[in-house]
């Protein structure tokens, strides 16, 4: 017979009996969306169609901005912003206490010893923790190395909240697939990947999601196979790219023009077109690092995974030396010269500055001639300055350069045509063009 007074008894005979949690209805659902970038703007707005959404962000500028309609990132077209009115944005913590369905967008970052920085989060789940009550569920989208969501996140929120994983509440994964700056692929547009903790959290986190994607979702059998699916679509790009690096270097050597050489390799129905250049980003240059750490941990040595990223992470100093030496043959005075440095952000058309390559590009040229001038008409020189410690320019220099190096495809700067750009050069200057935006033969040289 069980003693009343047994409490260490009574308690794992209570935890036993206790029954697991009920599923809130889809139309009972209230959504939160933590982190507000890129990823999780879009998927509050399209979310709040069909659900009372709360956008929160520690971002206190950032939830000030979102209140007025206005999106630094510009992820958002018109349209889009007008849904996003609908969301109730907030950087009180507080306002999460009623949501029971919670979507985790934080970044997902490298420390400096390109080692996984969990801490976005760990930080989320520890909000998470301190709102959730039972029969929630929390959705992670951030992109993490498989078995992160519940090695790493879930018993957080457990130690915060007190309750127990798939008893008390449930957990899901479904990667983001958002392609910023790029109007074909909207997030309706993509396809997305869905899984949850039980087969009825699946089906539930599937239905969510069906909601506002209408190119359709594709349910996986565990979070972990969600999570590895994921992180294999950067990996499997950063590789690619890493081989077309490699080879664009051997042809130059071998002074052979790469865009021909791919162009017509291309032509075979089965031949997978990358381009050369540098691999920055929150995405292809981070997420390696995630499943590479993972796998060292199991004692896997990922050879090939890490090979990609030692050419690309080499990829701007390699191209600044190519410049120099270019100037050189035209006997220029490196460490006199002028050098116009176009575009700034990791990617064509795009504001955001997160680990872009380019900075790395700037410093190694600056290690050679002090003068370097860059220039990008979409990135913010306040946030340049925060996070890289360089002056960038919003307005195309009048001044004439020595070399001009042609570093991100942004339409502004490829409207401008061989001739402008020439008009930025003095007479003998060097146009280097690592972007492909100009035809063959009508800039200098290239990687």
């Amino acid at each position: 017979m069980q003693h009343v007074n047994d409490l260490g008894g009574t308690s794992k005979l209570a935890e036993g009996l206790r029954t697991v949690a009920a599923l809130p209805a889809l139309d009972t659902l209230a959504v939160a969306v933590l982190g507000l970038g890129y990823v999780g703007l879009p998927v509050a707005a399209y979310l709040a169609r069909h659900f009372p959404v709360v956008g929160y962000d520690v971002d206190a500028q950032r939830i000030a901005e979102l209140q007025s309609g206005i999106d630094r990132t510009r992820e958002l077209d018109a349209d889009e912003l007008l849904l996003s009115l609908k969301v109730a944005y907030s950087n009180d913590s507080a306002a999460l206490r009623d949501c029971n369905f919670f979507i985790v967008t934080v970044p997902t970052p490298i420390d400096e010893s390109k080692r996984p920085d969990l801490g976005p989060l760990q930080s989320a789940s520890e909000t998470i923790g301190r709102a959730i009550r039972r029969g929630g569920i929390v959705v992670y989208e951030s992109t993490v190395y498989p078995g992160a969501t519940e090695e790493i996140c879930i018993p957080v929120i457990e130690r915060v909240s007190g309750l127990t994983y798939n008893v008390d509440f449930f957990a899901g994964y479904s990667p983001e697939r958002i392609n910023p700056a790029d109007p074909a692929h909207r997030l309706p547009a993509i396809r997305k990947i869905t899984s949850g903790s039980t087969p009825a959290v699946a089906q539930l986190v599937d239905d969510v999601y069906r909601s506002i994607i209408t190119a359709g979702t594709y349910p996986v059998s565990s979070i972990r196979v969600a999570e590895a699916a994921k992180i294999i679509e950067n990996v499997q790009r950063d590789v690619n790219i890493a081989l077309i690096n490699e080879l664009s270097l051997l042809f130059k050597k071998m002074n052979i023009e790469t865009r021909e050489v791919l162009e017509a390799a291309g032509t075979k129905w089965n031949f997978h077109y990358y381009r050369p250049g540098l691999v920055g980003g929150h995405c292809i240059g981070v997420d390696p690092y995630y499943l590479t750490h993972k796998a060292q941990q199991l004692g896997f040595h990922p050879e090939m995974i890490l090979a990609g990223r030692r050419i690309n992470d080499s990829m701007a100093a390699l191209v600044a030396n190519d410049v120099i030496k270019s100037m050189l043959q035209r006997q220029m005075r490196v460490d006199a010269a002028r050098i116009l440095v176009m575009g700034f952000a990791f990617k064509q058309n795009c504001p955001d500055i997160r680990n872009t390559k380019v900075a790395d590009l700037v410093r190694e040229l600056m290690l050679f001639s002090p003068n370097v001038t860059v220039y990008d008409p979409l990135a913010s020189p306040d946030e340049v300055l925060k996070e890289y410690g360089l002056e960038i320019q919003a307005d195309l220099p009048a001044e004439t350069f020595d070399a001009v190096v042609l570093a991100v495809r942004h339409d502004k700067i490829a409207a401008l045509g061989s001739e402008k750009l020439r008009q930025l050069l003095v007479p003998n200057g060097l146009l280097y063009d690592l972007k492909e935006i100009l035809p063959i033969g009508l800039s200098d040289t290239r990687i």
